[in-house]
């Protein structure tokens, strides 16, 4: 470990994460190309030419600081000319070549799209498409090539407290607009040129085409497109969310997972090679082209390209057989991946992954040496053990965080399934291959079909074991970091038991504590309203410390399902949510709040400049309210008409009154 921690790359890799961060959250590099260029070169000549080691040291660390910050200004689309919305005019038309397909919705198919151009010029970008779902259209497939007409529509923001940003989840992979469109609104043109891409979903396709021959049943057939082909589409949220609470999902997404299971039996089968002259070059050069074949057959997502990325690293790595070899391939796939997809690092199957890696490369050797067993069927299900513990030690803070669960039994289901897994593939492959040539026997592929089946009844059965599922855990992104330091600490004193560690150690749960305690004391104190925006109903929250008071017109059963009330609930750690009824009146923090519904009712007396919210489109005259009770705010909350809450703005406007509808402006917050 001391070796690696002296490892140059692992130093580049921190300074360009810095630079990474530094860039995506302040925006503050506005440097061209030429002038980007010309400072990475100087400060390149400069720690050629200085000798002095301590600046020579503090300017490469620049360097990769700047290559980091660099790397993000130049992955940006909209820093460059040929970006699209740079040349969008009323009536342009776009052309767009369908990128990926993606998962559909209840009444659209779902695409990312490059703009190739805007009328006559060519341009960059990447939108997100929904096609109107008809029973007579042909869903799109990968490369098709369309003319239209854009609306293009910012992507909406979340609109109450805490929920999951799909708006910021789509900016990081460069998509800033969405564009609607339907049959009969735009134009297949016939292009005949085939992308990389293009030919890996054709090969896909004609793939489960095959497979659809051989009577495979829904749930087997969509686990096999997705343990094989990386496509995740077609399973149902069901068996998702069996194989997410059983905490075996990885095993659905084509990830390092199953990339390392190949590595390992193409290292086996390829072994014999070695024997040759330059057989370590060749039998590399042969594992790694299997390796891209597999990522080229799997659709070459982001997943699976930064897999297989690291695994190839890996690949070449243990051909020299080198001491430390899998750390330094392990560093040096993310300063590569890094350096070319700065937005990585944002990915959370990105620091999944590598947070799961860095796990097993770190505490698994140390937990493996505590009992050696003398068989080998004991030593294998021991390192299996060891590996699941270790990875999951890597990744724990990181999935409470992102998942607010933790699986008990993910120890039950990992032991299960991954010494199949390799088994699995391989049948898998087989059947793949028969299929194609179209000589797969029947029996054969029943046989495969009641494997994968198992493997989901297997996983079902540990789903719902409800009292070893710990949910809904909170977790703040400044307690994951602190736990992360915990563990980190904990096992560096472990690896290596001295006085200075152990004080390490404790300084790190000292500060583990004290968040704790400051998170816990702001929970308690708070006080709020919250005006959620729920589509044509109605949720007015009153929060005191963690107990929240919900006025709301949405069935009882239904609404503690809530998904706005239920994200509130576990990242502000509430203890107890109750249905009341505020009436039309009540105070918070010396302002009076007055609710007008649908009778339209607001001639109170005794009001000092009230905050008004409008409930069920009332039947009012804005100007004639405004001007009666003089309100400090109105606003107007989802269960009004879109067209009602357009107009009162505009009067609200004429009169100087600050409105706030929440199908625009998200929940709206008063603060104590």
């Amino acid at each position: 470990m001391k070796r690696l921690l002296y490892y140059l790359p692992l130093h580049f890799v921190v300074l360009g994460i810095l630079g990474i961060c530094f860039q995506f959250f302040t925006k503050l590099w506005n440097l061209n190309s030429k002038e980007t260029l010309f400072l990475l070169g100087f400060l390149t000549i400069l720690v050629y030419v200085i000798k002095n080691r301590v600046l020579r040291t503090l300017l490469t660390f620049l360097l990769f600081f700047f290559i980091g910050v660099s790397s993000v200004y130049i992955n940006d689309h909209r820093n460059y000319d040929s970006f699209y919305e740079h040349h969008l005019e009323e009536n342009s038309t776009l052309i767009l070549q369908i990128y990926s397909v993606l998962k559909s919705g209840n009444y659209y198919h779902k695409y990312e799209a490059k703009v190739l151009k805007v009328d006559d010029k060519k341009a960059t970008g990447t939108i997100l498409l929904n096609i109107k779902k008809d029973s007579t259209s042909i869903p799109l497939k990968v490369d098709n090539q369309l003319l239209l007409k854009p609306v293009l529509k910012e992507l909406i923001p979340p609109l109450n407290p805490n929920q999951f940003n799909y708006k910021s989840y789509l900016a990081k992979q460069g998509i800033h607009h969405e564009l609607f469109s339907e049959k009969g609104q735009f134009l297949k043109l016939n292009s005949k040129k085939s992308t990389l891409l293009g030919l890996s979903a054709k090969f896909r396709n004609q793939i489960q085409e095959s497979l659809n021959d051989y009577n495979f049943k829904k749930n087997e057939l969509s686990v096999i497109s997705a343990l094989l082909l990386g496509q995740r589409q077609d399973i149902s949220k069901e068996l998702i969310k069996d194989y997410q609470r059983a905490g075996a999902v990885h095993i659905l997404a084509v990830s390092g997972l199953h990339v390392g299971v190949i590595l390992l039996i193409l290292a086996f089968i390829f072994k014999p090679v070695e024997r040759l002259k330059y057989g370590k070059f060749v039998k590399t050069i042969i594992i790694v082209f299997l390796l891209w074949m597999f990522a080229f057959i799997a659709g070459l997502s982001a997943s699976v390209v930064r897999a297989v990325t690291m695994f190839t690293f890996l690949a070449i790595g243990m051909s020299f057989k080198r001491k430390n070899v899998v750390e330094f391939s392990f560093i040096s796939s993310m300063f590569f991946l890094l350096l070319i997809k700065p937005m990585f690092l944002f990915d959370v199957g990105f620091q999944l992954s590598y947070a799961a890696v860095f796990g097993i490369l770190w505490t698994q050797p140390k937990m493996y040496n505590v009992w050696k067993p003398r068989f080998k069927i004991f030593d294998f299900f021991w390192q299996l053990v060891t590996v699941s513990i270790a990875a999951q030690i890597g990744i724990l803070p990181l999935s409470i965080y992102y998942f607010q669960q933790f699986p008990g039994l993910f120890l039950a289901s990992n032991l299960v399934v991954i010494p199949f897994l390799g088994a699995i593939l391989i049948g898998g492959v087989l059947v793949i291959i028969l299929s194609l040539l179209n000589i797969l026997p029947q029996f054969l592929a029943d046989f495969y079909g009641i494997i994968i089946s198992s493997m989901n009844a297997f996983i079902s059965w540990v789903s719902h074991q409800e009292e070893f599922l710990f949910k809904e855990i909170s977790l703040s992104f400044q307690l994951m970091l602190c736990w992360y330091a915990v563990i980190f600490l904990c096992v560096y004193f472990l690896l290596r038991k001295t006085t200075i560690k152990l004080i390490y150690f404790f300084i790190s749960v000292a500060l583990l504590q004290s968040v704790f305690l400051i998170e816990s004391y702001k929970h308690k104190s708070k006080e709020e309203i919250i005006v959620f925006h729920k589509s044509r109903f109605s949720m007015i929250g009153k929060r005191i410390g963690k107990r929240v008071l919900v006025q709301h017109n949405i069935d009882s059963l239904r609404f503690f399902k809530e998904n706005s009330i239920k994200s509130y609930s576990m990242a502000e750690s509430i203890t107890e949510i109750k249905e009341t009824n505020f009436k039309n009146i009540f105070s918070f923090s010396n302002k009076d709040i007055l609710l007008i519904d649908s009778l339209g009712i607001y001639q109170i007396s005794g009001l000092n400049a009230p905050i008004v919210v409008l409930q069920y489109s009332p039947k009012i005259n804005m100007s004639r309210l405004i001007k009666k009770i003089e309100p400090s705010q109105i606003i107007a909350d989802g269960s009004n008409y879109k067209s009602d809450a357009i107009r009162w703005e505009n009067i609200c406007l004429r009169n100087n009154v600050p409105f706030h509808y929440t199908g625009v402006k998200g929940a709206y917050v008063l603060k104590n």
